[in-house]
């Protein structure tokens, strides 16, 4: 025989869970900084907008570190100026992001030496950034005891960086690039490319004569017209199959 369900259990079970959420949630809404509420963080600029969702990674050398307007810096995200905490960096900034930057969950930017991310640009989660790697010059030594190598990094504006990219030092990488998930870059990126691999490669390139070589195997998507508003947007959301077919069959007889 089945036991019977305790109801009042199960219904104590959904309260303490619906607790668990609203409670997580005003942690999350109470711990983001902003530059109206930035907590300890004090940033050298901080943009209107901008949002550093909680729970915050390492994030040192904040006097050294410009954010620009309506960024998106996703949770546990590291940003660091500088080897280590309480340094005099001097008095340019040496992190700098722009205008309407995201960053993607867990993504790491460690600017020892100076690292510029361009306006609208968007990381996937778990992107690495990097101005600084080991030196092995000294195969008597441990490679971490070993006095580091520092160069610039700057990305450009409009690029996409996918999920678990790394970005290493030296790297300049175009406007408006695609660097796929997983590469490796180093060295410079020309514009309007797409990069894959490691290390990365240009594996399609827009130029105005030529447009994109070799071609894109999908056509573009249609954008959606400057006349429709939120409420029919959600309107078109809403319509089943059978109302979509209706429409289509409108619009071809027209």
């Amino acid at each position: 025989m089945p036991k019977s369900k305790n109801t009042f259990s199960s219904r104590w079970s959904r309260l303490v869970q619906r607790a668990v959420h609203a409670g997580w949630a005003w942690v999350q809404r109470t711990g983001a900084v902003t530059a109206e509420r930035p907590g300890r963080l004090r940033f050298g600029a901080m943009g209107t907008g901008t949002r550093l969702a909680f729970p915050q990674g390492t994030v040192f050398g904040e006097p050294w570190i410009h954010l620009g307007d309506h960024c998106i810096i996703g949770e546990q995200v590291t940003l660091t100026a500088g080897l280590m905490p309480d340094l005099d960096l001097g008095a340019e900034p040496i992190l700098r992001l722009g205008d309407g930057v995201v960053l993607g969950r867990g993504s790491h930017v460690i600017a020892d030496t100076t690292v510029t991310i361009g306006s609208d640009c968007y990381f996937g989660p778990y992107v690495y950034v990097t101005s600084t790697n080991h030196s092995y010059d000294d195969p008597r030594m441990p490679i971490g005891k070993q006095w580091p190598r520092m160069e610039p990094v700057e990305i450009g504006p409009g690029c996409w960086i996918g999920t678990g990219a790394v970005i290493l030092p030296g790297a300049r990488i175009g406007r408006n690039v695609v660097v796929a998930a997983g590469a490796v870059v180093r060295g410079a990126v020309p514009d309007h490319a797409v990069v894959a691999g490691a290390p990365a490669r240009v594996v399609r390139r827009w130029t105005p004569a030529d447009g994109w070589q070799p071609p894109l195997r999908t056509p573009a998507p249609t954008p959606i017209p400057a006349d429709i508003t939120p409420e029919q947007l959600l309107a078109l959301s809403e319509l089943d199959e059978q109302s979509i077919k209706a429409l289509r069959a409108i619009e071809d007889a027209s």
